[in-house]
């Protein structure tokens, strides 16, 4: 479940770059910027390994 959880903020990282540098979708690609910096901040206080 952590690595799906990792995978998914990637994903949520990865969208956002190229909706940033591509589109303007407003506050939507913004919204899922910080919901992958939470899974990854989650993950980390959890105290688990990252990779």
């Amino acid at each position: 479940m952590g690595n799906l959880l990792y995978l998914v903020a990637i994903v949520l990282i990865v969208a956002w770059l190229i909706g940033f540098v591509g589109y303007s979708t407003g506050g939507i690609i913004h919204i899922l910027l910080v919901i992958a910096v939470i899974a990854i901040l989650l993950r980390v206080i959890q105290g688990r390994r990252v990779l």
